[in-house]
């Protein structure tokens, strides 16, 4: 029962701190397409692949205080920050779990805003389709977003380089 939530904790061991739950959601399902063992059931949703039990365990793991999240006030929204407590940290240490060390794809998905991992994630979601298609795909369903040929170029780019890492 609690292997995906160990899971998580190993994420977030490596990935030291993430800002805001979107980019959260697009980094789990980002390394999870890419076979990273997270087991979270993933939907289309407003902001691209989108998961309430993700959301459900990361809440059940700050209720045990093994996360810790930070809700900063900005302008008109709340900004959240997770990272690692020490009971997290002690947690880990008295589990194994077979999880690839994610920390170079991790660091990637950290330099990259949560506007960018939402194109990434969109784009792995349709990941049958051909480019083209994919490419329609995602401004059909993000027209709002208005993503440049450079952005698409970049987020290929992208795809691309965490093949070769995480496979």
């Amino acid at each position: 029962m609690l292997d995906n939530h160990t899971k998580l904790i190993q994420f977030f061991s490596e990935a030291k701190q993430v800002t805001g739950r979107k980019k959260l959601q697009k980094m789990i399902y980002i390394l999870q397409s890419f076979g990273v063992p997270f087991e979270e059931k993933f939907q289309f949703h407003f902001y691209g692949p989108y998961s309430e039990e993700l959301s459900l365990r990361i809440e059940e793991l700050c209720n045990l205080g093994f996360i810790h999240e930070e809700k900063e006030v900005k302008s008109n929204y709340f900004q959240y920050h997770y990272s690692l407590t020490e009971d997290g940290q002690e947690f880990l240490k008295q589990f194994s779990i077979d999880i690839p060390n994610c920390s170079e794809s991790i660091s990637l998905l950290q330099g990259r805003s949560s506007r960018f991992l939402e194109l990434v994630s969109t784009m792995l979601y349709f990941k049958d389709l051909s480019k083209q298609e994919v490419e329609e795909k995602v401004h059909a369903v993000k027209p709002k977003q208005n993503y440049s040929d450079e952005e698409m170029a970049e987020a290929w780019s992208l795809i691309n380089e965490l093949q070769t890492k995480l496979n």
